[in-house]
């Protein structure tokens, strides 16, 4: 959580381990469609990075909210998004993307 001012965010930093080899369908799914439909639900995208030493298999990004009430409401609206689901069906079509996430 920062603090400015009178203002308290919370952030939430979360580490997507990638399927080897489909990566680039991630970033892909990420810049075309994720980052906009967080974007139009509220989601304060802050910064993204895969990782190029070591694994190389992961994408971590960092998003912020104004406390736990308004990211619980907006995870919500985004998992049930129509939008995301159409995204998430058609960039999965030949096959999962995600192994395993982590995020705190």
């Amino acid at each position: 959580m920062a603090i400015t001012g009178d203002l308290y965010m919370l952030y939430e930093l979360r580490s997507y381990y990638v399927v080897p080899g489909r990566m680039p369908d991630m970033l892909a799914r990420f810049r075309n469609h994720t980052t906009k439909i967080f974007e139009r639900l509220g989601i304060v995208n802050v910064g993204y990075w895969i990782e190029t030493v070591g694994r190389n298999d992961r994408l971590i990004y960092l998003i912020s909210f104004e406390d736990l009430a308004d990211r619980e409401a907006k995870w919500t609206k985004f998992i049930h998004d129509t939008e995301w689901l159409k995204v998430k069906s058609e960039t999965e079509a030949n096959g999962q993307i995600v192994r395993f996430v982590e995020n705190r």
